[in-house]
């Protein structure tokens, strides 16, 4: 609801907006918050679906939208064939497929929320069969609009066409040499985001940034999610693609969002901070717990494992990364959602940084304009000089191999898995670099062609944690490239011992379950039949539920074979989601050897522990024995539910490497049944 429009000033709403705060009246006024975040959707037994089901379509309006769908369709498999040995046009055909599978969607799942939404359908079906006839005649003038632009790619994990958003300046030359700054602006929550919406909203509306004679790019993001999981895939495949087009400069990237944008930029913030040139993040939330106590009012009771996974995206653990990326926080004064920023100047401040949080005077959920031209301001000054790629100084802390690398430093080995890894290095000209390692087995310091700033000439002199080492000089063409490792008496050696065929955790195959799905990944289907009944009753419903929901919050459709069809070209390129038990699933059957679980028809084994096979399942993550370089999952899709849906701050991981489920206990809105017990593979992938 916007207030503004009733004649009343600013200063009107700031009073009025303060007594509803204080008095909790403001919820009921902010129909859009309260339909996220309301306290019904605290009751797990009582779960409204997300997306909601929308209007019926009257049946003119269906028969109309799917002759055009048909239409769309037939001009694509044409295209497919009559570009398949003309890759550079070939891969304009998501641009194409984006509106097919827009209007498919909302048609085929029922996701049309307003009348005015038909016209919408059958305006983006003309302008995919108008991309469509263009480049059949080997022509995309859209290649060359300026202003708002939408674009398309083909995700990696599941072979769907994704949408994003971009506003190319009318100051861009595309004749011209230079790149340009990029920002990136991460949507809000958005219960009704269809692919559908999100493209309208792409074609017709600018977004509320204005970076000077900079692209902006809106990331779809896959829906509403944070960004988080394919969601984080989503900004690097639509940044790999964007760069194929347009003259991006990689020093002068800004990340930035509000709201549950601002919860995403939070994370891009402090997982890659070195690649961007700052990072504006503006309300959102930063954290699982604290968060959910303030805003929701949830009261939480997690597992051990589910409060270990919160160190996934809880950036208040990661805060000291920032010191690679300069970082200007937005809230609004009387902004619940100020917490977020609160936590993150915490978290900063107990490891030395000052982050600059910048307050709108009055404001609730919303930009103040003075404050937002004070951040163009500031930003235009950082991004000016740019991102440094070779830092005097990189910190670099994690939880996972997921997230390793910082410049010119990576983590290659830990401790253990969600323990805190952290590595403070320090160059100093001519030849001295000092390093600070905890939590850390191995680490490399590598410098590219042409960036190494020691002295060519003289020896490089090492330091870790007080102990020199003599290390390989400066190569000629000034790279550096250094590899170290603990020995078994605890002291650092200069060497790799990171060999291939060692089974180990390691960068993109350290677990947990949700990892496999940040990646291209293959569902199993069983063809036989189980061992036990009650367990393949289980199986088929849960598969058919990851399937679904794939399709619901990550907006793709899950590729799904059968046991017979998985090929050795399959297992090289994909994670492999196998459905069923060792009797019916023929891939299971040949790996279950050699995996750390033993399933007979009577029993589970995981370690000393026997369950009841007639009554428990596996679910779990391992490095694929067939391709050990990718994972194979047994029995789960993303791991969490309907439940977590209904507030950003509850999509995190729900389950570690490995649990047994008592699916006597029916699968609900939490869990797929009972967890009877669950846990993380060592850093070897052994059990512990």
């Amino acid at each position: 609801m916007n207030l503004e429009l009733w004649g009343l000033n600013s200063r009107v709403l700031a009073m009025i907006a303060k007594v509803f705060f204080l008095t909790g009246v403001f919820a009921l006024m902010m129909p859009g918050i309260l339909r996220a975040d309301g306290l019904a959707d605290n009751k797990a037994d009582k779960v409204r679906r997300i997306p909601g089901l929308g209007i019926e379509v009257p049946e003119d309006k269906e028969q109309e939208l799917r002759k055009g769908l048909a239409d769309l369709g037939q001009k694509i498999e044409g295209l497919k064939k009559a570009l398949a040995k003309e890759p550079e046009w070939l891969d304009l055909l998501p641009d194409v497929e984006i509106y097919h599978k827009a209007v498919r969607y909302v048609l085929d799942y029922q996701e049309f929320h307003r009348k005015a939404e038909f016209a919408v359908a059958k305006q983006q079906l003309q302008t995919g069969a108008k991309r469509a006839d263009e480049l059949n005649k080997r022509q995309a003038s859209w290649l060359k609009q300026k202003g708002l632009v939408v674009r398309g790619y083909r995700s990696k994990i599941d072979g769907s066409a994704q949408p994003y958003g971009l506003e190319i300046p009318q100051s861009y030359s595309f004749e011209a040499t230079v790149p340009s700054r990029l920002d990136f602006w991460f949507h809000g929550r958005g219960e009704k985001l269809s692919e559908l919406s999100f493209i309208s909203q792409r074609s017709r509306s600018k977004g509320r940034i204005n970076p000077p004679n900079g692209i902006v790019l809106h990331p779809y993001g896959r829906y509403s999610n944070a960004n988080k999981f394919a969601g984080e895939v989503d900004l690097f495949e639509a940044l790999d693609h964007a760069r194929k087009y347009y003259r991006i400069d990689d020093d002068r990237i800004v990340v930035r969002g509000f709201s549950m944008g601002g919860a995403a930029c939070w994370q891009f913030a402090v997982h890659y901070a070195d690649q961007w040139a700052a990072a504006q993040p503006g309300a959102g939330f930063s954290e699982t717990p604290d968060f959910l106590k303030t805003f929701q009012k949830e009261i939480l009771t997690p597992t051990p494992w589910e409060k270990t996974l919160w160190h996934w995206y809880d950036c208040t653990d990661w805060a000291i990364n920032l010191a690679n990326c300069p970082t200007i926080a937005y809230s609004g004064e009387i902004d619940k959602q100020k917490q977020a920023a609160d936590m993150m100047e915490k978290a900063m401040d107990q490891v030395g940084l000052d982050l600059v949080h910048l307050i709108g005077p009055g404001m609730a959920h919303k930009f103040h304009p003075d404050t937002l031209a004070e951040i163009e301001t500031r930003l235009t000054s950082i991004v000016d000089k740019g991102r440094v790629r070779v830092p005097s100084t990189v910190r670099l802390t994690t939880w996972t191999l997921k997230y390793n690398r910082m410049n010119w430093v990576t983590i290659d080995a830990m401790d253990e898995h969600w323990k805190r890894a952290q590595v403070d290095a320090e160059w100093e000209w001519p030849n001295g670099v000092f390093v600070k390692v905890k939590g850390t087995q191995a680490f490399t310091l590598n410098f590219a062609p042409g960036e190494c700033p020691l002295d060519q000439v003289k020896v490089p002199v090492v330091e870790i944690n007080g102990q020199g080492l003599q290390v390989p000089p400066v190569r000629s063409d000034r790279s550096w490239k250094v590899h170290f490792f603990k020995n078994a008496k605890g002291k650092w050696q200069v060497g790799e011992n990171n060999k291939e065929e060692v089974l180990k955790k390691r960068h993109d195959l350290q677990g947990p379950i949700d990892d496999a799905f940040m990646d291209s990944f293959v569902m199993v289907k069983p063809s036989g039949t189980a061992m036990n009944a009650k367990v393949g009753e289980w199986v088929e419903s849960e598969m058919d539920h990851a399937v679904t929901h794939w399709r619901q919050q990550f907006r793709g459709d899950a590729r799904v074979v059968n046991d017979g069809e998985v090929d050795e070209a399959m297992i090289a390129n994909n994670n492999l989601i196998l459905w069923g038990d060792p009797a019916s699933n023929a891939v299971l059957k040949k790996i279950i050897d050699k995996l750390p679980i033993g399933w007979e028809k009577d029993s589970i084994k995981v370690g000393k522990n026997s369950f009841n096979a007639k009554d428990h399942a596996m679910v779990m993550i391992f490095p694929n024995p067939l391709n050990p370089k990718k994972y194979v999952v047994l029995n789960s899709g993303f791991t969490y539910r309907e439940y977590d849906y209904l507030n950003n701050a509850r999509q995190v991981a729900k389950l570690p490497d490995w649990a047994v489920i008592d699916v006597k206990t029916p699968a609900g809105s939490r869990y797929p049944g009972k967890v009877i017990k669950a846990g993380f593979f060592g850093e070897k992938w052994e059990l512990k």
